[in-house]
């Protein structure tokens, strides 16, 4: 293995689902600039959008997830059209 090729700036950082607040602590090289107080310690903070709690696959459960407004914007440049196809 070659020697000063890994990053040296591991560290306890705290990962949070913003879908269900779900958080859960690892060691990461992430660069973040949030901080959490958890169990009495700061720690850095990276929020996601999804994980393993909150994703259809591994909860077998159907849900639309939104964070972004896609299904709006995806409405809004193709609704016209889809009126059009609805109509016919």
């Amino acid at each position: 293995m070659k020697k000063d090729i890994h990053p040296k700036n591991y560290r306890m950082v705290v990962f949070k689902d913003l879908s269900n607040e779900y958080t859960f602590i690892t060691r990461s090289t992430v660069a973040t600039r949030e901080k959490i107080q958890l169990d009495g310690v700061e720690y850095p903070l990276v929020k996601i959008e999804i994980s393993n709690t909150s994703h259809p696959f591994f909860t077998g459960k159907l849900k639309l997830l939104d964070m972004a407004g896609r299904v709006d914007k995806f409405n809004r440049r193709f609704g016209k059209h889809l009126e059009k196809k609805a109509q016919k």
